[in-house]
């Protein structure tokens, strides 16, 4: 660092005269013990003076660094390693006078036995590890280091652990900040009680040395910072200084872990304002002293908000025009030149955009505390240290020495004050800096830790004006962003709106300023404050009002947008964050009724703005067309404080309401959304591209929708229940541009409307009016009501999981609001209404996680399709609710058919609200619901069920809500009513039911069917009425008025505006006049309108009563219920929720509109009498028999398609089980056997691409579909039954000695240490890792068919996910992972030896046959040898199998490359994939019978290939295994070769390879009774190596004794089969060589003490041969087709031994199975015994130790296992996320762990990476052939590698809900989820990885 080069330059070379002279010496230990002394004495001045000039030639400032800030290159010079070595001598010198002559080390702990700190304060970083306990904390940002939070008792608790956004500090011990039961054991006790007051003398010499050297970090500071040339801050010089200094601060950092003692120190030098002065005057004789000051002075000029030279800058620099037109202008149009001017101005890029000046001037006045804006001044050396941390863009290291030491109180203080004064710079510096993500983490680090003390908080407001620092710098940043708002009128409109472009609000670089504001107005006394000062009320919605109105989106009429601007992400941010949550913050201190004067501001100062914004945008009733913004937060802010004042503050609703016209203007713009919402729904918006639906989805997404939706339809419901009814109803059909739809004319034209958004806009209106009606979310509903609500809505779209639930149920966002997620109404809710479905898992399904479910009795009363229709985002949500409500009903038998929307009874009405009503009591809205009756009646066109629905439901809800009893209703015909009297005579829904309306005048285009050419005059019945809706001239009106009376709704809602106008303005009308008349008139294309006269003669009740006709089908389906039961009029049972469809919901409005009226009872049954046809009175003419046989028709069509639907659907099913079933017939035709035939069929099989069948041929095979993978399952089996545990201490590792790969290994090598390499590779198999296992999905194809797939595969490059170029395809039927085809060979199938029946020839003479036939190369058929299209396929299919594995896998000879490799390979690839199938089938055969394992084999055509290779070579003939067995040698041939290696001797062969050798060497087709054959001779074999094994387990004695036993009966006839004769006689020829001596010592350990009885014996025996019976009997089972029979595990040797037919048939079975009885000695079994020993004992002459070793074949081996995990996922967490990786020795920041051997692995780590493999696919490779399987521990899911791909499998832990935790992003407790494991452990054992997962990618080696 710097230091060193002070060091250098003052260093000793220049001795200062002060010092004795040994201060050349350096003796620092003694200098610093003098200078302590004399500081001790009580005349201390000299002492100190001296110390002073010490620290002044250590420390000195003058150095190289003061020349690297002018040129580099002398840095470069000067710094050759000099510097650095100083520095540390200066920190060095530190250290000793610090300890005062003692040493460091010990100065530390004496220092830290003084600590009385009882808080914690561990500051951490980003991505640090840390808790957070809900129930301790009292601040919602309260978080705990880990080992604070598992010392303290956390249980049951709500805590969650988190990874650090921005860094933070540990709170325990902060009793502000948590509650104290939580506090951990270190810091409950509070211990500043008993600790010792601290002697003087020990930090005596810190309080003199510390200053100084703070001064000189500080100096440093000042010379390396140089101020950026062009606006850019040189990064790199900044790093460089900053590295420079890292000594230095981590120095101070120690400093502050010495505990609080030291700490107080440090606080003393830090505040001390004296010190200070004295030392950074800048004045004194030093040049360098003066220059830093210098630096700092002009890097302290930019600090303030305004600058007192601006003009003069200006002035200057241009005294052109532009200066005084800005002057002038104020600022319109002055955008362009003060762009210019300000870019030379460096500083102040502020201002580039001049809109905003005029409002700065206003500004800076109004701001209380001139303060603010001016310049900083520092008082003390902490102050200067924040200023340069702010500076230097807040380095690591700094933020860290500076919040250490917050546990010092008096510290905290200070440090919060001087961070407030620093507030404005820090938000320039912000706003400039290029990392502004790192730095706004950084400053949230610090305010965090700041502002979360409400007890600090409130000092600071009161002292520091913290408000009004906060609230003004946030508007100077926001100013500099501003554009002119086009909405409503472009030209002259005065509205500045925040640009959502800018990077400002792109990047969100705000937040960091926001986040501080909602945190401290979280505070209640902070809260009050702000609620009480009406300055700054008014600031802050000056602030609002900027995101008033921003992100116009305008709708594009012609051609589709070029360029989709994404900037709706940044404005949606805006509002919710700058905007909704300290709203939010506010609110939640407006509980109670005392606070109802902070309402009143609110709203007071919220309606000024309104009203400033509606002047400033020029708004006067019409809102401009094709516009919208979603962002209303005025309105927002005014809707939520009005919900809260009479909710819980008790105010009158009316004291806060502005007048008519204001509500009218207030209401225009929150229609204007839900409109938009419609259109945008109605891909009206289709041409503004995919964003302005993102928009409408955002709008209502669960984050955001009760601060955007919910308060907009509340305040739209004010104001519908202050304004006049008949104006708001048409107002809302007018903004939704149906009003033309409305007639009772047939055909209509719409002026404003496509035909084919028609329908679903006028949906979206009667849908609005119903949310408008029905929602009681603000309107008197309690916060659990709504809780509830909300949870039933999100249940009955879906089953939801838990996190899911929270994540959807809107909670206030601000924090402290009381519905904290989580909380114990969240949970106690949801236990109400669902129920948990545990997780289900089944191996191959997808695995689901625990869901809620709703309960019935949920669906049954409260589920409410209101709430759905507001809440989803997609609309598909809404016919799931209503799918799954259908398939509720029917499940529980109360609706057969498909119901309609259930009708809901509305929790009471608030009575503030209860204005709402007369919406549903209004003659417009009567109209409107007759008409568009009468139009479903009619049949019109556009018109659907859903229509119909919403207005029965709005009639329904209208009868709920009549006004009293009839009594008033005959007196309402009185009173003035204005021109639709004619229509309906009173306002009450229930009166105008029943009230018949004759006929009605429309305008129609000339060409409808409705024009008659009669006069208009004839129709003068008075209750003619005219629903006349084409927009009109006035003057047209007026001609028309004297015929008949025509309603208008436009005009209707013009005429109320007016009035309202006219009330508070006169001139207003000239500006409305001219513009209604020119927007209305109607385009000159359309055709000429006409009057025609409809006669109608129905009423609201009589068309109810023919829609029940026409719904239910038949005529006169309704009659009165109460006819027959009159008890239903006198107590009437209407449940409050109803299920059914249209038919029940018109006879449920019929009864209530009986109940309510005498009359309509009468009308009713009246109407009833006159048995009415369904359809109305007229004569059915052609064009309406033609909709009615049209109708008719439609729903045969309907019917035919159900039923075509139904069937496709069987038929797919019953394809996709015969496709997918693992067990299915399908995949047995490869192996299909009929054994009924006696004349040998040839095999048919069926290509699946061209379709045709027919046998494989030599010119054209068939191929199997295989998938070839390597494998090293078979290697990780282990001898013992308890799978390891994954290891989660240093002490528990796993060495994969034990596993079966590694033993044979051992094997391999031992043989090939000794014998010769040749007969070693025959002796043995390899496979075990990375051997190749075959699988196939049953499907064959031709091979050239497969070819052709493969081009087209090749050429489509849409496929991923696959590598067409290493030969990989997806079964074209099946769609089955596949990379290989094996041929089938052609000619018969299986069974063509089936009639070779066992035949009674000798054994010996199937000996000599086997043997000539193994002997002729040639036997195949003649054609494999010239090349045919099968021998090529057969030879690429071998290529691809050897590829499949890697080299080491393969080579396993000495001399790399021989054929002997080749040949080992090949038998043993038979060998792999039977002991494969063997494990899939549970290790044994006792299940007998096919099992899914076998379905996927393919042996039997993999066995022709193999065999076709392997007789390509052949064994030395000399050495013949087959003669060994068969044939008894003469003695002699054994000494000839003794300079040569030996061959392997018999007995250590493995009997399993032997058998696949011989098959193999067979011409294929084999004859059944050749293989039995080789099946008994090398069961003898097999045998004699279990005796041998047995001989030396035994001991010495039993040895002795058996030999004994044996001798005797060695005669007897059966010899041969009696293992106790056998064996004395194998001991006994072993006995002759050293095999069984040097037992000595070491031995006897290891034998067993146990003495053997028979059956244990016979137990051993049978236990040794199994492996090799279950093989061999597999193998019979696929080459013959032979049915395995199942067993009992205690029988399972006897049963495979006779099916094998190694059991004589007339074998009895009473008495015990004596497994010596299924021997069959081809030679005399004595002899050929003492041959094979002998070849042993020649080999243990030499070595005794390893003949024992390699005669005990351990070949019991278990089934694999993965590692066991730990029950709960912390534990695996807390060890592996900071352990550090064995090869790089960091911590990775991705760690895995295999699950498979547990090695730990650095996920993508580059430092692991070997020759461009990254470290998991390289151990993917070695552990498992490239296969691996991870546990991502920072994730918690589990990734599979396969090959070059890798696929998420997803999570064994799951959390208490039954779900998983992606990235721990919850941090909620996991455990572990044994089915899932499971399940994974068997995909992994049967290798379906490929088949089963879905989503595979390449991983290109970066794993």
């Amino acid at each position: 660092m710097a230091a060193a080069a002070a060091a250098a330059v003052g260093g000793p070379q220049a001795p200062q005269p002060e010092l004795p002279a040994p201060g050349l010496a350096l003796d620092k230990a003694a200098t610093a013990a003098h200078l302590k002394a004399a500081l001790s004495r009580p005349d201390n001045r000299a002492g100190a003076e001296e110390l002073q000039a010490l620290l002044e030639r250590v420390l000195s400032a003058e150095r190289p660094l003061a020349a690297a800030a002018d040129s580099e290159e002398a840095a470069a010079a000067g710094g050759g390693g000099g510097p650095g070595a100083a520095e540390e001598e200066a920190l060095e010198w530190c250290k000793c006078l610090l300890a005062g002559g003692g040493g460091y080390e010990e100065f530390c702990a004496a220092v830290r036995a003084y600590d009385p700190a009882a808080l914690c304060g561990l500051v951490w970083t980003a991505n640090f590890v840390a808790y957070r306990c809900r129930t301790c904390g009292i601040s919602p940002c309260m978080s705990l280091c880990a080992e604070c939070f598992h010392q303290g008792d956390h249980t049951g608790h709500d805590f969650n652990m988190f990874r650090s956004q921005a860094g933070g500090a540990c709170d325990c011990g902060d009793s502000n900040v948590m509650r104290e039961s939580g506090f951990c054991r270190r810091h409950q006790i509070k211990s500043s009680s008993n600790i010792p007051c601290v002697p003087k003398d020990l930090l005596m010499m810190s309080e003199f040395v510390l200053p100084r050297f703070i001064f000189c970090l500080i100096q440093y500071l000042r010379e390396g910072y140089s101020e950026p040339a062009a606006d850019v801050p040189s990064e790199k010089d900044l790093n460089k200084v900053l590295q420079l200094l890292e000594p230095q601060i981590s120095f101070l950092e120690d400093l502050t872990k010495m505990g609080g003692a030291m700490r107080s120190v440090l606080t003393q030098v830090l505040t001390n304002q004296q010190n200070y002065k004295d030392l950074t005057s800048g004045l004194g004789e030093n040049a360098c002293a003066k220059k830093s000051h210098e630096k700092y002075l002009i890097a302290l000029k930019s600090s303030g908000l305004t600058y007192p030279e601006d003009k003069l800058v200006y002035g200057i620099q241009e005294p052109s025009a532009g200066t005084s037109t800005l002057a002038v202008q104020g600022f319109a149009g002055a955008t362009g030149t003060l762009g210019q001017l300000d870019s030379s101005d460096e500083e102040d890029q502020d201002g580039s955009q001049g809109l905003g000046k005029r409002k700065r001037v206003k500004l800076s006045s109004s701001t209380k505390d001139q303060s603010i804006m001016d310049v900083l001044k520092h008082k003390s050396f902490l102050e200067e240290l924040l200023f340069w941390t702010i500076k230097y863009e807040f380095p690591q290291k700094m933020v860290t020495f500076l919040l250490n030491m917050l546990p010092d109180q008096e510290y905290k203080v200070a440090f919060t004050k001087t961070f407030v004064q620093h507030y404005a710079f820090i938000m320039k510096t912000l706003k400039k800096s290029h990392e502004s993500d790192t730095m706004s983490n950084r400053i949230v680090h610090i305010s965090v830790q700041l502002f979360s003390n409400e007890e600090l908080a409130r000092q600071v407001t009161e002292e520091c004006q913290l408000l009004d620092i906060m609230v003004t710098v946030l508007l100077y940043m926001m100013e500099s962003c501003l554009i002119k708002s086009e909405l409503q009128d472009e030209e002259n409109s005065l509205h500045v709106v925040v640009n959502c472009g800018e990077a400002l609000l792109k990047n969100n670089t705000y937040w960091p300023l926001v986040s501080d504001f909602i945190n401290i107005l979280s505070h209640q006394s902070v809260a009050k404050r702000f609620l009480e000062d009406h300055g700054l009320l008014v600031t802050w919605m000056n602030f609002v009002s900027f995101f008033q109105g921003m992100n116009l989106n305008k709708r594009e009429l012609n051609e589709h947008v070029e360029f989709e601007s994404q900037t709706y992400y940044a404005a949606f941010a805006a509002e919710l964050e700058a905007c909704a949550q300290p709203m939010w913050g506010l609110l939640s201190h407006c509980k109670v009724r005392e606070t109802q004067e902070y309402t009143r501001n609110v709203v007071r100062y919220c309606l000024e703005a309104l009203q400033d914004w509606f002047d400033a945008i020029n708004f006067v009733d019409e809102p401009a067309p094709n516009q919208v913004t979603f962002h209303l937060p005025l309105h927002r802010y005014y809707a939520m404080f009005l919900s809260k004042a009479v909710k819980c503050q008790e105010l009158d609703l009316d004291s806060v309401l502005p007048d008519q016209e204001m509500l009218m203007k207030l209401m225009i713009h929150p229609l204007q959304i839900q409109a938009s919402l419609a259109e945008i729904h109605s891909n009206m918006w289709v041409r503004n591209g995919l964003q302005i639906k993102g928009q409408a989805m955002t709008y209502v997404q669960s984050h955001f929708c009760n601060s955007m939706i919910d308060p907009d339809i509340y305040l739209l419901q004010v104001c519908a229940s202050r304004l006049d009814p008949d104006y708001f109803i048409s107002s809302v059909f007018e903004r939704f541009k149906v009003v033309d739809l409305l007639t009772m004319a047939s055909q209509h034209q719409n002026t404003v409307l496509d035909a084919e958004h028609e329908r679903s806009m006028l949906e979206g209106a009667l849908t609005f009016l119903v949310i408008l009606l029905s929602l009681r979310l603000h309107l008197g509903m309690s916060d659990d009501e709504i809780l509830r609500a909300e949870m039933v809505a999100q249940l009955c779209m879906n089953d939801r999981t838990h996190s899911s639930l929270l994540d959807l149920i809107p909670e206030n966002p601000n924090p402290k609001s009381g519905i904290i997620p989580g909380s114990y109404s969240f949970e106690s809710v949801l236990s109400a209404v669902a129920d948990f479905k545990a997780p289900v898992f089944e191996p191959g399904g997808s695995m689901q996680q625990g869901m809620y479910t709703p309960k019935a009795e949920v669906w049954d009363q409260e589920f409410d399709p209101v709430m759905v229709i507001l809440r989803t985002v997609y609309r598909r949500d809404v016919q799931s609710a209503m799918d799954r409500y259908t398939a509720f009903l029917k499940q529980s038998g109360k609706f057969p058919g498909n119901p309609w929307p259930p009708y809901k009874k509305r929790t009471p009405l608030h009575p503030s609200y209860k204005g709402l009503m007369r919406l549903l009591h209004c003659k417009t809205l009567h109209i409107v619901l007759f008409t568009l009756l009468y139009k479903i009646l009619m049949d019109h066109q556009n018109l659907s069920e859903h229509v119909l629905c919403m207005v029965l439901y709005l009639i329904e809800l209208g009868l709920e809500n009549s006004a009293d009893e009839e009594s008033d209703e005959e007196a309402s015909l009185c009173g003035p009513e204005r021109c639709h009297d004619s229509w309906f005579p009173g306002s009450n829904l229930v009166s105008n039911m029943r009230h018949f309306i004759n006929y009605v005048r429309v305008r129609v285009p000339e060409t409808a069917p409705e024009v008659k050419r009669e006069s208009p005059a004839s129709t003068s019945s008075d209750s003619l009425g005219s629903l006349q809706s084409s927009r009109r001239p006035k003057v047209l009106q007026r001609e028309n008025s004297g015929t008949a009376q025509v309603f208008s709704l436009v005009a209707e809602r013009r005429k109320k505006f007016q009035e309202i106008i006219n009330r508070s303005s006169s001139e207003a009308n000239q500006v409305v006049r001219p513009k209604t008349s020119s927007k209305w008139s109607a385009p000159g294309s359309a055709p000429q309108l006409t009057t025609a006269i409809l006669e109608i003669k129905e009423s609201i009740l009589s068309l109810l009563i023919k829609l029940h006709h026409k719904l239910s089908g038949k005529q006169n389906s309704y009659y009165p219920p109460w006819l027959d039961d009159i008890e239903i009029l006198i107590q009437p049972e209407i449940p409050k929720y109803n299920h059914g469809d249209g038919i029940t919901a018109v006879e449920r409005i019929l009864l209530k509109a009986a109940l309510q009226s005498r009359m309509n009872k009468r009308i009713i049954e009246e109407i009833c009498r006159k048995v009415t046809p369904p359809v109305p009175p007229k004569k059915i003419t052609a064009a309406e028999k033609k909709t009615l046989d049209k109708e008719e028709r439609r729903q045969k069509a309907r019917e035919r398609q159900q039923k075509l639907l139904a069937e496709f659907a069987s038929r797919q099913k019953s394809f996709m089980e015969t496709a997918m079933d693992v067990d299915s017939p399908e995949n047995d035709i490869p192996m299909e056997i009929t054994t009924a035939e006696p004349q040998v069929s040839e095999a048919v099989y069926d290509c699946v691409i061209c379709g045709q069948s027919g046998p494989s041929s030599e010119d054209r095979p068939t191929g199997l579909v295989v998938l070839l993978q390597a494998s090293s399952v078979l290697g990780q089996c282990r001898d013992n039954i308890e799978p390891k545990t994954l290891p989660i201490t240093e002490e528990e590792q796993i060495y994969p000695w034990d596993t079966c790969a590694a033993v044979h290994d051992v094997r391999l090598s031992l043989l090939q240490r000794y014998f010769k390499d040749s007969s070693c590779l025959l002796a043995i198999s390899i496979g075990w890792e990375g051997g190749v296992y075959v699988q196939t999905c049953g499907h064959t194809l031709h091979i050239d068919c497969h070819k052709s797939y493969m081009e087209s595969l090749r050429n489509d490059q849409v496929l991923q996910g696959f590598s067409v170029d290493k030969g990989e395809f997806t079964c074209p039927l099946c769609r089955q992972f596949a990379n290989s085809v094996l041929p089938c060979y052609p000619g018969s199938n299986v069974e063509n030896n089936l009639w070779q029946r066992p035949s009674n020839r000798s054994i010996q003479d199937l000996i000599k046959e086997v043997e000539e036939l193994q002997g002729q190369p040639g036997a195949f058929p003649v054609s494999i040898i010239s090349e045919t299209n099968l021998s090529k396929e057969m030879e690429s299919v071998m290529k691809d199998i050897k590829n499949t594995t890697q080299k080491k896998y393969r080579d396993y000879s000495k001399t790399p490359g021989s054929p002997d490799n080749d040949f080992l390979f090949m038998y043993s690839v038979a060998r792999t994939n039977l002991e494969l199938e063997l494990i899939h089938r549970g290790g044994n055969l006792c299940s007998g019978g096919a099992s899914t394992a076998g379905k996927r084999s393919c042996l039997n055509q993999l066995f022709h290939v193999l065999a076709l290779h392997m007789r390509l070579y052949s064994i030395d003939s000399e050495y013949s295994p087959w003669r060994k067995l068969t044939q008894l040698e003469e003695m002699n041939s054994q000494l000839g070769n003794e300079e040569q290696q030996p061959e392997v001797p018999i007995l250590y062969h493995d009997v399993t390879s032997l058998l696949l050798v011989q098959i193999l060497m067979m011409p294929q087709p084999l004859r059944k009774d050749h293989f039995t054959c080789i099946v008994k001779v090398l069961f003898t074999l097999l045998y004699t190596q279990a005796l041998a094994a047995l001989s030396v387990k035994c001991s010495e004695e039993d040895r002795a004794a058996w030999k004994h036993t044996g001798v005797l009966k060695k005669n007897t006839c059966d010899a041969e089969k009696s293992y106790k004769i056998l064996l004395s006689f194998v001991i006994s020829e072993l006995s002759k060589g050293k095999l069984y001596h040097e037992e000595g010592t070491q031995e006897c350990a290891m034998v067993s003490p146990i003495s053997w009885s028979p059956e244990s014996m016979e137990k051993y025996l049978q236990d040794f041969c199994l492996p090799f019976l279950r093989i061999t009997s597999l193998l019979q089972h696929h080459l013959f087709g032979e049915d395995l029979p199942s067993c009992q595990e205690e029988e399972e040797f006897s049963v495979l031994s006779s099916c094998l037919g190694l059991l004589p048939t007339f074998y009895q079975t009473d008495h015990p199975f004596i497994s010596a009885s299924c021997l069959e000695w081809p030679v005399p079994a004595l002899s050929i015994i003492s041959q094979w020993c002998s070849e042993i004992n020649a080999f243990t002459e030499r070595h005794a130790e390893q003949g024992k070793a390699l005669l005990i074949q351990e070949s019991r081996w278990k089934l694999p296992h993965l590692l066991q995990l730990p029950e709960n996922y912390n534990t695996i967490f807390q060890y592996y996320h900071r352990k550090t990786c064995s090869v790089c020795t960091k911590v990775p920041k991705d760690p895995a762990v295999c699950l498979v051997c547990g090695t730990f692995v650095c996920l993508k780590g580059l430092c692991c990476k070997q020759q461009s493999y990254c470290e998991c696919v390289l151990h993917s490779q070695n552990c498992g052939a490239g296969t691996g399987i991870f546990l991502l521990i920072n994730a918690s899911v589990i990734i599979i590698i396969r090959g070059h791909r890798f696929c998420l499998w997803g999570s064994v832990y799951l959390d208490a809900h039954g779900e998983e935790d992606r990235d721990l992003r919850r941090g909620k407790p996991l455990y572990i989820c044994k089915e899932r494991y499971k399940v994974l452990e068997q995909q992994w054992i049967s290798h379906t990885f490929d088949h089963i997962n879905k989503r595979w990618g390449p991983h290109y080696n970066g794993l």
